[in-house]
């Protein structure tokens, strides 16, 4: 039997309840395959600051990188918010990512039939909606120098080389082939330097993938046609900050933050988390909805062990729930035949996964 080694993350707010629903539902899946886990819980964000007085002790970091995948909560929360920069919990999932080299951030957006009726938007504008945005997640203004403030004046500075580019790039276009076969490329070229490189080593890399369609759009327009027509993309391809932005409003195409995961990729391990954060107003009350982290546990098994099978057993038995009306509180209101806390949802989809 295999045994996949999985550092397991909780962090701050709700982390710990949602992470705890996941690996509920991950051992309910092994016990029909042939593998089990392994899990290390290691601390990161206001958790980690707060016992070590380092928001990403090297320890993580350590455990990470001898480990076949990562499974993330959330970090942070206001308790944290009046730290140094470089204490808060923020600042250590920067560094994180960076030391982990996991450069391509791949967020999913898919709108559930049972809850067509749950986005603010029109059923048929979203009916049907499935795709992925691949954000570059360790470069751009996130990570450029030069930077800083003083009174009167703060500065960023927003950098790609061209390699940067060029694995990111590899990444979308290698996904397209696996789904339609689209790639549009967001940037701003017509007012950005840094975008005209990005989208000349874009076509650059697209010459060696002849099937696939490559467009570009100005990251405005984007925005504007993911609310007009979702339908029209298969897989966004943008850099940091664009990514940061477009993936969080193609998130509420599906009605709820808390239905969508999130893989982070490179090199070395991956990280698989919510997209959503901490969301500590609701910690500990139970009603947080658990579904992103058990959907980032799909992604983890799909992407990081290879584990196909396995993956669709969770995403059928999550599509299962729903179609049965059991909701958390967030979606409580369309078309809920039980309001379930976070632990009920999380026991739900495990026995749908089990059967």
């Amino acid at each position: 039997m295999k045994t996949y080694k999985i550092a397991l993350i909780k962090g701050d707010g709700i982390g710990p309840e949602i992470i705890d629903e996941a690996t509920k539902v991950l051992d309910s899946v092994a016990s029909c395959f042939d593998f089990d886990f392994k899990y290390e819980e290691v601390l990161m964000g206001g958790c980690a600051y707060d016992e070590t007085g380092d928001p990403l002790p090297q320890e993580t970091i350590t455990a990470a990188l001898s480990s076949d995948a990562v499974l993330f909560g959330a970090i942070g929360g206001e308790k944290w918010d009046s730290l140094p920069r470089e204490k808060r919990p923020e600042s250590g999932l920067l560094r994180f990512r960076k030391e982990l080299g996991v450069y391509a951030n791949l967020r999913p957006a898919v709108v559930y039939d049972e809850l067509i009726n749950a986005s603010s938007l029109k059923p048929d504008v979203i009916a049907g909606v499935d795709l992925m945005v691949v954000r570059e997640l360790i470069g751009g203004i996130y990570f450029g120098e030069p930077k800083g403030r003083d009174e009167n004046k703060g500065w960023n500075t927003m950098v790609y080389t061209k390699d940067e580019i060029v694995r990111i790039a590899h990444t979308a276009f290698n996904i397209a082939m696996e789904r339609s076969k689209r790639v549009c490329s967001v940037d701003k070229a017509n007012v950005l330097d840094v975008s005209q490189l990005w989208r000349e080593t874009v076509e650059e890399v697209a010459k060696e993938y002849p099937d696939v369609e490559l467009s570009h759009m100005y990251v405005d327009n984007a925005a504007m046609q993911l609310i007009r027509d979702p339908k029209q993309f298969d897989v966004m391809l943008t850099g940091n900050i664009f990514g940061d932005i477009l993936s969080d409003e193609a998130s509420m195409l599906s009605g709820s933050i808390g239905l969508l995961p999130s893989a982070s990729v490179g090199s070395k391990i991956g990280v698989y988390e919510p997209i959503h954060g901490s969301a500590p107003d609701i910690a500990g009350q139970g009603i947080a909805n658990p579904i992103a982290t058990i959907s980032s546990a799909s992604m983890m098994l799909r992407y990081a062990l290879g584990e196909v099978e396995a993956a669709n057993r969770i995403d059928a038995a999550i599509k299962k729930a729903l179609k049965e009306g059991y909701r958390t509180q967030d979606l409580a209101q369309h078309d809920a035949k039980e309001v379930c806390s976070t632990s009920e949802m999380g026991s739900i989809i495990a026995n749908y996964t089990a059967k």
